[in-house]
């Protein structure tokens, strides 16, 4: 598990891909911990991406270092509606809590069911694991 949030925090930027309907959408996210052996995230719930998640809570995600290395994420969005979880993200991104807090109304976290990754190197094979 560590092993891809940590590429997404050397990472910095990382994209979150959902759908709707027949059309995909894409935006940046910079938010994730490993909490309990699970890669959370987080968002607002009055966002097009919590709603797209909840109609449809199939995700891909990717992030690029600056030396070309790079990594593909898939699987399913699960929200837990645990404060524990989100006392635990503000702990570790002291900046959200310029627009989030425990009970707030409006943050959501979740994490990933099901998902695998797959780091890419220049002239390597890929590492494909389990989350």
């Amino acid at each position: 598990m560590s092993k891809a949030v940590d590429f997404l925090n050397e990472a910095g930027t990382f994209y979150v891909a959902t759908v709707e309907g027949d059309q995909p959408h894409v935006r940046p996210f910079g938010a994730v911990i490993d909490y309990a052996g699970k890669a959370y995230f987080c968002t607002n719930n009055r966002k097009n991406v919590f709603r797209q998640l909840m109609a449809n809570p199939r995700v891909e995600i990717s992030a690029c270092k600056p030396d070309g290395t790079w990594i593909r994420i898939t699987g399913r969005a699960v929200f837990d509606p645990s404060d524990e979880v989100r006392a635990a993200m503000l702990a570790a991104k002291p900046g959200l809590r310029n627009i989030y807090a425990v009970g707030d109304g409006l943050f959501e976290v979740f994490y990933l069911e099901g998902a695998t990754a797959t780091i890419y190197a220049r002239g390597q094979e890929p590492d494909t694991f389990a989350l």
